[in-house]
């Protein structure tokens, strides 16, 4: 699945949306980008990654790979607002695991660089630190990939029901 596939689907997932709450005409990529920030707040507080007060574990695997699928969602959504689904994307990272803490840090304020320049060098570096983000909580990318298609079938669902 590239890079292509995954806008292709976050296109029609997006159109549908926008469809059912009469969005068409609005531009929504500021709320997109707070709810992007939302969902990487949501992921962090699974992994308790930052939670030096207590002694809960994480939630459970399963858990947080959805979490981290409904970032991919919004950084996808984003970027499809930006006009660049025809992109060659490059989340090739010779970083390793980083600490957790450090990493949703990195990922804040790759967030905030692109809500400031709207550019595709930061949408690309974006991408590049949710993937390591991603590989330090030690999803592989076919994981993420079966995750994001259960999770879009899940995302038509709710719309279909009134979520």
């Amino acid at each position: 699945m590239t890079f292509q596939d995954w806008f292709t689907m976050q296109r029609e997932l997006d159109r549908y949306i926008e469809t059912n709450h009469g969005l068409q005409k609005e531009d929504v990529t500021d709320k997109k980008i707070l709810a992007l920030l939302v969902e990487i707040g949501e992921l962090a507080n699974e992994t308790r990654c930052f939670k030096f007060w207590s002694k809960k574990p994480a939630a459970e695997r399963e858990k947080i790979l959805e979490e981290f699928v409904d970032g991919i969602h919004f950084i996808l959504s984003i970027g499809l607002d930006l006009g660049l689904e025809e992109r060659e994307f490059s989340i090739i990272s010779h970083e390793g695991n980083e600490d957790l803490v450090r990493g949703f840090l990195a990922v804040f304020e790759r967030v905030n660089a692109l809500r400031q320049s709207r550019s595709a060098e930061d949408y690309e570096q974006l991408l590049r630190r949710y993937f390591v983000l991603g590989h330090s909580l030690g999803f592989s990318m076919d994981e993420v990939q079966e995750a994001y298609k259960m999770k879009n079938k899940v995302n038509y669902k709710r719309q279909d029901e009134g979520y």
